[in-house]
């Protein structure tokens, strides 16, 4: 039964999607910290710019830096935002000449900037601020004093910055997602386009035409129209052997009955008793013959298209003694020496249907009957290994020859004997069986020498 599970573009749509979305989440995470250090570097070159300017502002006056801040220092830190802009003048010895830090700049602070501009984020007053701090050199000034330079501000400029780039940034991304989503579908449905003309081609074809599929696939439906092409050969020689099994069924059906015809046809001209009792023996032997076979077509038929579980356990030593003892009491093998070879001295147990292994091994004793002649020695064994039960039925008859022992289990096959009564069907049958039960069949014969059977059945665990 074949039951939906999803659609292929379900499956690749889900798990493009999750690609993007995994790549996305890096693309958002980059995104977000790529505009916090443009925001940084943007503000930060603004404090350095507002330094430079209180810096050319600095005048010395009997040896003290005098500072008067420019409008154009406080202009450069001005933004939309309205942060709060904080400065500080340290003069050498550490001392405040002018600022609203408010001695917030430690000593720790100013040893740092005595070898580098220093950037820190720090809490002043209850608010996160950027603080900036360098150390001036006064060569070329009257006193040669150096000076402290500390400007910083609030973070809500550089925060709005920030967001703003993130979400610039996330809508680009967004529209890229649904472009790309645009595009994934189109590509999806081009890639699957393949798939829908293959099946297309299939749905079209005739219940009849099972010839291989004239189509160009891309690699990856190689196999898969490969399959369909090696079931399709499959299905037209089943068709074929079908139709040759029909044609010689129907052959064989038709012989006898044109004899029964021709026999009840000269009987009806004659008007003698004893013409009569021949006719009637005729048509007796004769439907006795068509009904053997019609039971053999039957049996074919059954175990051919039975699709059924082999459901017991059987005791295969004790179904061939009672196989072989009901057929050594037929008139059948009353001029043949047919009996029990070696058995093992404990039940062989195996998986297996008792009315089919019983018409296997009678076909096999029926075989043997027929073709081999009067005297002959038909002997049954049975040989029980670790994991294998092997069946022998050998006779001394007159074999079969090599290049006839491959077709010796086709339907109507009789190993190139034209003078017995028997329809070919025995080992075809036998074959069916054997192959329902996950055996194996053997056979072995020399011209002259007699011919071995062995069918070989699995016995530990389960064969069904």
């Amino acid at each position: 039964m074949i039951v939906v599970d999803g659609t292929l573009k379900k499956r690749l749509g889900g798990w493009l999607l999750a690609a993007v979305g995994v790549l996305g989440t890096f693309l958002l995470v980059e995104a977000y910290t790529s505009a916090q250090r443009a925001a940084n570097r943007a503000f930060d070159s603004q404090l350095e710019a507002a330094s430079l300017t209180i810096t050319e502002s600095i005048q010395w006056q009997d040896g003290r830096p005098i500072v008067e801040i420019p409008p154009a220092a406080l202009q450069i830190l001005a933004t939309d935002q309205q942060e709060r802009v904080f400065y500080s003048i340290l003069d050498a010895g550490g001392g405040e000449v002018t600022g609203n830090l408010d001695g917030f700049v430690t000593d720790s602070f100013r040893e740092e900037a005595e070898g580098h501009p220093v950037w820190k984020f720090v809490q002043y007053l209850g608010a996160p601020i950027r603080l900036y701090g360098r150390e001036l050199k006064s060569a070329g000034w009257e006193s040669v004093e150096p000076v402290q330079i500390w400007v910083g501000h609030t973070l809500s400029g550089r925060d709005a910055l920030a967001r703003d780039l993130f979400i610039r940034a996330v809508t680009r991304f967004l529209a890229m997602v649904m472009l790309t989503g645009l595009l994934m579908f189109f590509a999806i449905r081009t890639a699957l386009g393949p798939v829908r003309r293959l099946r297309q081609l299939i749905r079209q074809r005739d219940a009849d035409d099972v010839s291989p599929l004239n189509a160009k696939v891309p690699g990856e439906l190689y196999d898969m129209a490969e399959t369909l092409n090696s079931l399709f050969e499959r299905q037209r020689e089943g068709r074929d052997a079908l139709l040759r099994f029909t044609a010689d069924a129907s052959h064989q059906l038709k012989t006898p009955l044109a004899g029964l015809q021709s026999t009840s046809e000269l009987a009806l001209r004659s008007s003698r008793p004893e013409d009569w009792r021949r006719a009637l023996q005729t048509v007796h032997d004769s439907t006795s013959r068509t009904s053997r076979l019609a039971t053999q077509l039957l049996s074919l038929a059954r175990l051919r298209h039975d699709e059924g579980g082999i459901p017991t356990r059987i005791d295969l030593s004790n179904l061939m003694r009672e196989t072989v003892m009901e057929w050594a009491e037929r008139s059948d093998a009353r001029h043949h020496d047919l009996g029990l070879g070696p058995m093992p001295d404990r039940p062989v147990s195996i998986r297996g249907e008792a009315w089919s292994l019983r018409e296997m091994i009678g076909n096999l004793i029926d075989n043997a009957l027929r073709y081999t002649p009067p005297g002959s020695e038909i002997t049954l064994g049975l040989e029980l290994t670790q994991d294998t039960a092997t069946m022998t039925i050998k006779d001394n008859g007159p074999g079969v020859s090599g290049d006839l022992l491959d077709r010796l289990h086709q339907p109507f096959e009789r190993g190139g004997r034209q003078d017995t009564e028997g329809s070919g069907l025995g080992l075809s049958i036998v074959d069916s069986i054997v192959r329902r039960h996950h055996a194996t069949l053997s056979i072995e014969s020399n011209p002259g020498e007699g011919l071995e059977v062995c069918v070989r059945f699995p016995v530990s665990g389960d064969c069904a």
